[in-house]
């Protein structure tokens, strides 16, 4: 572990975190120093204490969870990395994780962190929520499909009633504001639950004229941005985004109000699709975690590297078909025209894959999209192709060589754009994550179809001269 510093505690207090700590808390755990212990921890952020969490043995982090404030350890859970936490929870009995868990954490923290655990594990937690309403909460939650709006958001928020008076509305929101960190927006319903609108509390404070006013005469009816219960993380993130929100709200088809998603959520949805995007491109089809096992880092591997050398084989079944002894110089040259033909074709599937991305670019503007690229994959295309004609002449490669060289660099940088323009797009339309595009995919394709094309040139040429 390197050493880093930590200085956003929970009570503000400032406190260095090394590996010299981490080892004195170690050698606390086996002294059994639970005192020096329990202050060592007491004041750290829920974040650093997970990080600690960790860093240290399994028993270790059960000796350390079990002299921690429950409130804080409930938050320090959440941050847990997922096979941490795992392991954590299956030392704990089910009617721990339901009562001293379960009920300090938001509801959309919860379902995420049992749905992790087997299914009668989570049947047995549920029993032995006190709460009714909190255990209906927590199954509504469990039921909706990963990845969707309703699995992210959290029941947790603070709603009024159109027909309720000033008064009534304080009394309310005091009790629905108790189990709730931020409250970002007030949301207005009527009777059947159907989302109505906003209401701020400046004007709920000083818009009023008296406490019996209604809040139907004082809120905002101004239609809210929301986003449905079955919509996917990336409508979410991206609405979010667009509108600046700090919380969205959800609605089912009748527009009733179920529950909010925050920005905070939002982010993690967004991290966790820019880690996937990242090792989609590198190649590992599957997530993983550096402290992953040999066997899973190399099942998630292997695949794209067996595409790679399938690719290989084929390049050199290419070189192999043309008859390269006739015009040995042209061997000299393939390195060049792989890698840029490779280059070119991850530039524009990563510009493609950013812009599906943000919503930028729509998935019917493949014909719009493939003409810009092509105007692009020409300018470069040329540039490229004198260069390389001057360069290699002036190297006494020879005419023929050279023009060989430059006319199949042209073809080869024009079509890398726009196939890997294509790709992407095609992906997207038919539901498959286009970031698939930008890794080995794209440059593997590009390497064997840009030797032909070389090949094809060379034999052209040659036949001229």
């Amino acid at each position: 572990m390197t050493l880093y510093r930590t200085f956003g505690c929970r009570l503000g207090a400032m406190l260095e975190i090394t590996k010299k700590f981490i080892q004195d808390l170690q050698a606390d755990i086996h002294a059994g120093k639970d005192a020096e212990i329990s202050a060592k921890v007491a004041d750290l952020h829920p974040a650093d204490l997970a990080e600690i969490f960790d860093e240290v043995k399994h028993d270790e982090a059960v000796y350390i969870y079990k002299l921690l404030h429950k409130d804080l350890a409930a938050d320090m859970l959440v941050e847990l990395e997922e096979d941490v936490r795992e392991k954590l929870l299956g030392s704990l009995t089910s009617r721990e994780i339901a009562q001293e868990i379960i009920d300090r954490i938001d509801s959309d923290d919860a379902a995420d962190m049992i749905s992790e655990l087997p299914e009668e594990k989570i049947e047995e937690i549920i029993s032995h929520i006190d709460d009714e309403e909190q255990a209906s909460d927590l199954i509504d939650l469990l039921n909706y499909e990963e990845g969707t709006a309703g699995a992210l958001m959290a029941k947790e928020l603070v709603k009024v009633n159109q027909n309720w008076n000033v008064a009534q509305c304080i009394r309310e929101m005091r009790l629905q504001a108790e189990d709730i960190e931020n409250v970002y927006t007030i949301y207005v319903v009527d009777d059947q639950d159907t989302l109505l609108g906003k209401l701020s509390l400046k004007k709920l404070l000083f818009s009023s004229t008296s406490t019996r006013s209604l809040i139907r005469d004082i809120y905002n009816p101004k239609e809210l941005k929301t986003v449905g219960v079955e919509d996917d993380a990336d409508t979410v993130v991206t609405t979010m985004e667009k509108y600046d929100l700090a919380a969205v709200p959800v609605v089912n088809d009748a527009n009733q109000l179920l529950g909010r998603i925050t920005f905070d959520d939002a982010m993690d949805v967004l991290r966790e699709e820019s880690d996937r995007d990242y090792q989609l491109a590198s190649g590992i089809s599957e997530d993983v975690e550096s402290d992953d096992s040999i066997w899973e880092l190399t099942r998630a591997r292997l695949p794209w590297l067996l595409i790679g050398m399938a690719g290989g084989i084929s390049g050199a079944y290419v070189i192999g078909a043309f008859d390269i002894e006739k015009n040995p110089g042209m061997a000299l040259f393939i390195p060049l025209i792989a890698a840029m033909g490779g280059n070119v074709g991850v530039q524009s599937a990563a510009i493609v894959v950013q812009g599906l991305a943000n919503k930028s670019i729509k998935t019917n503007e493949i014909a719009k999209r493939l003409g810009k690229e092509l105007g692009v994959g020409v300018l470069n295309g040329l540039i490229c192709a004198v260069i390389i004609l001057l360069a290699s002449y002036i190297l006494n490669f020879g005419l023929a060589l050279s023009l060989t060289v430059s006319i199949a660099l042209l073809a080869v940088i024009i079509f890398a754009a726009l196939f890997g323009t294509f790709i992407p797009l095609v992906l997207d339309r038919y539901k498959i994550d286009p970031a698939l595009a930008t890794g080995p995919f794209i440059t593997t394709a590009n390497d064997i179809i840009g030797l032909i094309i070389y090949f094809l040139v060379g034999n052209i040429i040659s036949g001229i001269f």
